[in-house]
């Protein structure tokens, strides 16, 4: 790493941190005109169903599936913390580089606690991981080796950063959201320095066994998160006759939406230090439908 380069980053995250309590206005309520998730990532937008919603139909599902996504943005920086403070261990205490990753364990933090807050703000209820998913994030937490940990957690961050880029830039949404995604983008500017110099490292080392073991990390990451965005008790809590088989639907819908609008990053990502090849590519395609 810039060793001076990481100490102007530590220098500018003390001297002129964003503080979630000052930096979004919380005491605004959301605005008759405003929205909670642009319509283009909901799960049933391009269905001809979603036509039948009311205008409150229609707000509530943005509202409950974005609370998802917020729920899994707050997973993705907790897996995070858990990686950082293990690569702690391994470092002095008078590293810059143990320095940097202090700083940004606190910024992670306050970000989950943001995240939080968006939450309890929008009055939502995150709906609960199934066993599956729970196994797998349990399993991952406790016997997962720190760097497949970091490229678990920077694909999780990849994904959900294409909804905060698209709520923050869109004058629409809701504007308590706009700023904590804005406030999110802006430290995580600083946190990708970091990011890509221990990205070069693994990647560096990695042969083709295990560049192929990280993109299934991966792989599954994306699908652990894909599948906690589009929940069937959503479309019972806003009043959706038949949910079951609307969700059966919107599942597929937004299995399409995800590949064409969501993907692009990680999908560059992985391909940067060669995570796509024969053991690979037809999971990514059978899984996440994406175009490798």
């Amino acid at each position: 790493m810039d060793v001076k380069e990481v100490e102007r980053l530590i220098k500018i995250s003390r001297e002129h941190p964003l503080m979630p309590d000052t930096y979004i206005p919380w005491q605004e309520e959301p605005q008759p005109q405003e929205i909670f998730l642009p319509e283009i990532l909901t799960s049933l937008q391009g269905l001809e169903i979603y036509n039948t919603l009311t205008p409150t139909q229609k707000l509530e599902l943005g509202r409950h599936e974005l609370v998802q996504v917020i729920a899994s943005y707050a997973w993705g920086e907790c897996l995070f913390c858990l990686f950082m403070t293990r690569h702690m261990l391994t470092l002095p205490v008078d590293n810059v580089e143990h320095q940097f990753l202090l700083r940004e364990m606190i910024e992670e933090l306050r970000h989950q606690e943001m995240f939080a807050r968006a939450i309890k703000q929008l009055g939502g209820k995150p709906i609960k991981q199934t066993r599956l998913h729970q196994f797998f994030g349990e399993f991952s937490n406790k016997y997962l080796p720190a760097d497949y940990l970091f490229m678990g957690s920077v694909s999780v961050e990849l994904v959900t950063d294409v909804y905060g880029n698209h709520a923050r830039k869109n004058p629409q949404v809701y504007q308590v959201l706009r700023k904590m995604f804005d406030l999110h983008n802006i430290e995580e500017g600083r946190h990708i320095v970091f990011t890509k110099s221990l990205l070069k490292s693994y990647s560096k080392k990695a042969g083709y066994i295990k560049r192929t073991l990280y993109s299934y990390v991966i792989l599954l990451n994306i699908f652990f998160v894909r599948t906690m965005y589009v929940k069937q008790e959503i479309f019972e809590r806003i009043g959706i006759e038949n949910a079951p088989a609307v969700y059966k639907l919107a599942a597929q819908n937004f299995k399409q939406k995800f590949a064409d609008k969501c993907l692009d990053d990680i999908i560059e990502f992985v391909d940067s230090w060669k995570g796509f090849n024969g053991a690979t590519r037809w999971a990514w395609r059978l899984v996440l439908g994406a175009r490798v």
